[in-house]
């Protein structure tokens, strides 16, 4: 059974909303350990200092920022703490967007928010009032130490938050050099025509389900191949680039193939009711496989 990670109550204008909040989401990278590849036992990590190569205990550890290269200014965790935002256990809301206004960009990690002990009716008003108006709340919480910004959407019959990035935590694309190239090209009313037909032969309604980690499997069915013993070959990699398609022929040729039926997303991620492969454990460590 899922276990609250955080209690405490919704502030919305002069009424609390006493919550519970849950994980949304359960990440399912495959990680590794470090391995000694001569004796097979596992890589341990010292904290040593730089100068003398002397292993550091913990306790004599503090907190530096860098002004320049080897010039430090000393951070004490008690004048950090002093400045931590107060734990509160309170979401504030603030004001009351359209969904449509936040760039998904700005969205982080995501959370289920449930009543908590009688909180189901004002819960429900919540919801229910959310719901009717089409609006995403905006506000603050404090998890792990750390003020974040926030927003709340109906999600179904439950209110789900997601922790938002500030402003000044989103970079502008105008810095990205490449994208001023665009400035010098562009596309011709027939090939804007091709590529809204391709857009329209592949529409449809977003099934999550039909979407698989196949790069994962691929590396769970290693692992168990190699745990039962089997040697692998890796053959060399030969790729080479090819060369730049023609823009015209190559929306053509898209479109002949998602007309035949090739290019519909059933055919590439399969169908939702397909069950993976028997996959092996593994165990949690700090390096996820890339």
């Amino acid at each position: 059974m899922a276990r609250a990670i955080w209690s405490g109550a919704i502030s919305f204008g002069l009424v609390n909303v006493p919550v519970k909040l849950y994980s949304a989401t359960s990440p399912r990278a495959v990680r590794f350990h470090q391995i000694s590849s001569r004796t097979g036992a596992r890589i341990r990590q010292k904290r040593v200092d730089s100068t003398t190569g002397e292993e550091v205990p913990f306790e004599e550890i503090v907190k530096g920022y860098e002004l320049s290269p080897d010039r430090y200014v000393l951070i004490d965790p008690a004048e950090l703490d002093a400045l931590d935002p107060k734990a509160t256990r309170t979401i504030d809301i603030e004001e009351f967007v359209d969904i449509s206004e936040i760039d998904p960009i700005y969205f982080d990690s995501s959370y289920y928010l449930a009543p908590a002990a009688g909180g189901a009716k004002a819960y429900r008003l919540l919801l229910d009032a959310m719901r009717a108006s089409g609006k995403v709340a905006i506000g603050r919480i404090v998890l792990r130490s750390r003020q974040q910004l926030c927003a709340l959407r109906p999600s179904g019959e439950a209110l789900a938050l997601s922790t938002m990035l500030f402003g000044d935590e989103v970079l502008d694309p105008g810095g990205i050099g490449d994208l001023q190239t665009l400035e010098e090209v562009s596309a011709s009313d027939r090939e804007l025509a091709m590529a809204r037909q391709l857009i329209d032969s592949l529409s449809g309604d977003f099934d999550p389900a039909r979407f698989r980690d196949e790069y994962r499997e691929r590396v769970l069915a290693l692992i168990e191949r190699k745990a039962a013993g089997e040697q692998i070959a890796v053959a060399p990699s030969s790729e080479q680039a090819a060369p730049a398609p023609d823009l015209m022929a190559a929306l053509e040729a898209s479109l002949a193939e998602v007309r035949a039926g090739a290019g519909r997303p059933e055919a590439k991620t399969g169908s939702s009711s397909r069950r993976p492969a028997r996959r092996a454990e593994a165990a949690p460590s700090s390096e996820k496989a890339r």
